[in-house]
This record gives structure tokens, sequence and C-alpha cells, in this order.
């Protein structure tokens, strides 16, 4: 019997560049109607990771962008609610190359307004003030105490390895502040580290890359290396992206976790938004989606009630046995990607906690 060798044509390859323009285009004039709150965070989140990742881009590549940046001040000024949006639109365009001087203008009446104090979230007034300092200017009337608190929430790790999307995606989002988006060290004590290692574990026992490529940034931002079985997933992650045409306003799919991965890849200097995007209206899908064993797991342990143990060579064998093979692997790969799995497992477990 004659070996069948399968031969694969290669992926076409376009220019950095392209890409680039295909993307500001696609993103800017063919998913949403310009202006509406998830067309302002899909900019605002493509344009921060391009000016993030030290793009530099010219004025053509700009052109779809022209016309929102030409009326910023009437657009901040109507829509305030989402003036942290629009600030960061303004602010990288400039700064990715966009010929203008408008966001220290937009910053200055943002802090004249007020609008950070506003905000009732610590977590969006650190955005808020991160914004204004690009352009010299305080957002906020006390920063230190607002880092101090800041610190305190991701140095309390305990809170991490409990399944949490928003206090996982808080803790990422506050090293990217404290870090300047990987411009400046944001010494983190080793309890941030901690933290960020048990949300990465649950987000890989989740099979969650929009959330894993986030922390996975986060760590590389305060000066460390992700665990390599993170790292390696996230890779076959980003390679199984799929790029399709649709419909005008058909816009969703998986574009965040796509924007993340390719934003990690650029991070550790791995080729990035390598498949080819057409201009015109685009779904992004993952190809290759697997359940993870985290949901499967929190309900075996809630399910023992008090007999559960915070033990995990108690309560290894217990768990593998409900398991299939493919969620076997994941957790068997998460818990060698770290010397800590038995510490986030007692946190995890919550054994012995109950009420009364």
């Amino acid at each position: 019997m004659s070996n069948v060798i399968p031969l694969r044509a290669p992926r076409p390859t376009v220019g950095f560049d392209q890409q680039c323009t295909a993307l500001i285009s696609n993103f800017s004039q063919h998913r949403r109607q310009q202006g509406d709150v998830f067309w302002l965070k899909e900019n605002a989140e493509l344009l921060n990771i391009l000016e993030c990742t030290g793009a530099k881009l010219t004025e053509d590549q700009f052109r779809p962008m022209i016309g929102f940046y030409n009326q910023i001040e009437d657009q901040i000024n109507f829509f305030q609610q989402y003036y942290r949006f629009i600030l960061s639109i303004c602010l990288d365009l400039e700064d990715l190359g966009l010929s203008g001087n408008k966001a220290e203008d937009v910053a200055h009446w943002v802090a004249r307004e007020g609008l950070a104090e506003s905000e009732l979230s610590d977590l969006q007034r650190a955005e808020a003030h991160r914004l204004m300092k690009r352009r010299g200017i305080s957002g906020v009337s006390d920063p230190v105490a607002l880092e101090r608190r800041l610190r305190s929430f991701i140095n309390r790790f305990e809170t991490f390895a409990i399944p949490n999307r928003k206090a996982a995606y808080e803790l990422t989002h506050i090293v990217f502040y404290l870090s300047e988006y990987g411009r400046i060290d944001p010494r983190l004590d080793q309890k941030a580290f901690v933290s960020l290692e048990y949300a990465g574990l649950l987000a890989y026992l989740d099979q969650n890359s929009d959330l894993l490529a986030e922390i996975c940034i986060a760590i590389h931002y305060a000066g460390k290396l992700p665990p390599s079985q993170w790292l390696a997933w996230l890779q076959q992650q980003t390679a199984g992206f799929v790029l399709t045409d649709v419909e005008q306003g058909q816009g969703g799919g998986a574009y965040h976790d796509y924007f993340v991965c390719n934003w990690l890849m650029a991070t550790i200097q791995r080729p990035y938004f390598t498949h080819v995007v057409q201009t015109g209206p685009m779904q992004v899908r993952q190809s290759a989606v697997q359940v993870g064993p985290l949901r499967q797991m929190s309900q075996m342990l809630f399910e023992m009630h008090d007999h559960r143990s915070a033990d995990w060579s108690v309560m290894r064998s217990h768990l593998e046995s409900g398991l299939s093979e493919e969620a076997h692997e994941v957790l068997n790969a998460a818990e060698n990607s770290t010397r800590n799995f038995e510490s986030f497992f007692e946190g995890f477990a919550r054994a012995g906690a109950a009420l009364g």
C-alpha cells in the first residue's frame, strides 16, 4: 500500500501595508454604521493594536477615517458617553501618521469637562487618565491613589483562581495601562504575577483564546515569558482563523479573538495579520473551536458539596474520570504549564468555605 502525501497549496501572502489598508477599510466602512458604539469599539481596538505594535501608516491608508477625524470635536461633544473610544481613535490616528494635532485639544477638553471623574469604575478612570497622559495631561485628581487601588485589586490573586471573566479582563487592562502598553516596566508585585498565572490557567482550561491572548500580552508587558503550552495553542488558534465575505452589516463573529491573537503574535515578534484580508464586508470565524474542561470540572466539584477537597492530589483522579480524552489532554497541558497548579486548585476548589 503506497503512502499518500496530501499537497496543500501555500497560503497567498500580501504585504503588511496592504493588510493594514484592507483592515482599516473593512472595519471603518463595511461592518458597522460609522459612529455607532460598536463601530467606535472595533475601530478603536484595531487602531490601538496597530499603534502599540509600532505600525506606521500613510495618509492614503487613513482615507476611510478622515471624515470621522475631521468631525471629531462634534462627535465627542455630543457623544460624551463614548469619549474614551473617540479620544483613543483620535490619538492613534495621529500617532500612526495622520497629519493633524486635534488630540491635544480634545484631551484638554475632556479634562476640563471632568469626564474621567464622572466614571464609577477605577478601570475606566485609569484608561481615561492613560489616554490623556499621552498628550501630557492629567485626567484624574489623585492618580497616586487610583494606582494604589488598581494594584491592590490585581495583587489579590485569590480573585483569579475562580472563574470570573470580567475580573480577568480588568486584570489584563490594568497591566496594559500600568505598562503603557509595553513601553515601561509596570513594576508588578509577585502577587500580581500569580494573579495573571491563575487567570491564564482558567482561560486555558476554558479554551478561551481571546482572554488567554490578553493574559499572555500582559505577562510579556510585565517582563516575563508566558508558558510555552499557552503560546503554542494560541499560535494554532491564530493560524486557524477563517475570513469570509458576508453581507454588509453582518459583523460580529470572532473578530476580537482574531484581533487579540494577532496582537500577541506581533508582541512576541511572530508573523501577524497574515490571512489575506479582502476589501469589503468580512466576518471572522474560528476553524477549530474546542470546549475546554473548565465548566465540567466546576460542575463536578460543586456536586461534591462538602466532600470536595482542596488537595489536587486527592481530587485529580475523580475529576479526570469524568473527562473526555480531549478534555483530559487540555487539563494535563494546563497542569504541566505551571509549577503552581496545586496552589491554583486550592482556590478553584472552594473547599472548606461553606457558610455556617
